[in-house]
């Protein structure tokens, strides 16, 4: 695996993660609204060389006409969970930029 693709990969996670806080936030903001179903986000592998994609989908839980089935707790956690998931890919991320400067320098040399 090179070293693009290293980087890639971590970025596809970044954007992962970007969809997954969007998705709490969204359900965040209409947990107050009547009938709201909640989305889900999935996030599955790719195959070579690797990285993730993700997938938001309506809850298969129970909504009923006058409240929604919005877990604030549950949310919250995604979205700690996501920030931490991006900073992970970040440092990633920022780990193949270094090596790449590293590289670039040893061929000027």
């Amino acid at each position: 695996m090179g070293l693009s693709a290293v980087m890639s990969i971590a970025f596809s996670g970044m954007q992962a993660q970007v969809k997954r806080l969007a998705t709490a936030a969204h359900n965040i903001a209409n947990a107050d609204t009547s009938g709201y179903d909640r989305l889900d986000t999935q996030v599955s592998s790719l195959p070579n060389p690797g990285g993730v994609t993700t997938t938001v989908t309506p809850s298969t839980s129970v909504t009923f006409p006058d409240s929604s089935n919005v877990d604030m707790a549950s949310e919250m956690l995604d979205a700690l969970a996501s920030a931490q998931g991006f900073a992970a890919n970040a440092a990633a991320f920022e780990t193949g930029a270094d090596m790449w400067d590293v590289l670039m320098s040893i061929k000027r040399d």
